[in-house]
């Protein structure tokens, strides 16, 4: 159980370590606007999920990398924020926008990410 715990737990550090990293870069790098670099890690995750759920990995790396890494990795409330406040910014093209295609791409993504892990694609 403590093994579990704890692939969980290095799992969750990884995964937040490098979603600040992606947000940073993405900050850096792209105008403010549409949250792209939330928008990045939650289409990446969807698609490495559904890789990882078919890839047939043994439970204590789908701990590790699915529910750990992709735990802390994507986010789900801060995509919610991100979409109140381009509402509450008058933004609300881009708020349909952002979350349909979160919605859409993201689904598709794991869908993609499942038939790569299994071997379908």
């Amino acid at each position: 159980m403590i093994e579990n715990s704890l692939m969980v737990a290095i799992g969750g550090f990884a995964g937040a370590v490098a979603r600040y990293s992606i947000s940073r870069m993405f900050s850096v790098y792209w105008p403010k606007g549409m949250p792209l670099a939330t928008w990045f890690v939650n289409i990446a995750g969807s698609f490495l999920l559904g890789w990882i759920a078919a890839s047939g990995l043994q439970d204590i790396y789908v701990l590790l990398l699915g529910t750990g890494f992709m735990g802390a990795f994507t986010t789900f409330s801060t995509f919610k924020m991100d979409s109140i406040e381009l509402l509450r910014a008058g933004k609300a093209g881009l708020a349909v926008a952002y979350i349909a295609s979160m919605y859409t791409v993201g689904v598709a993504a794991a869908f993609a990410g499942y038939a790569v892990g299994s071997g379908g694609l």
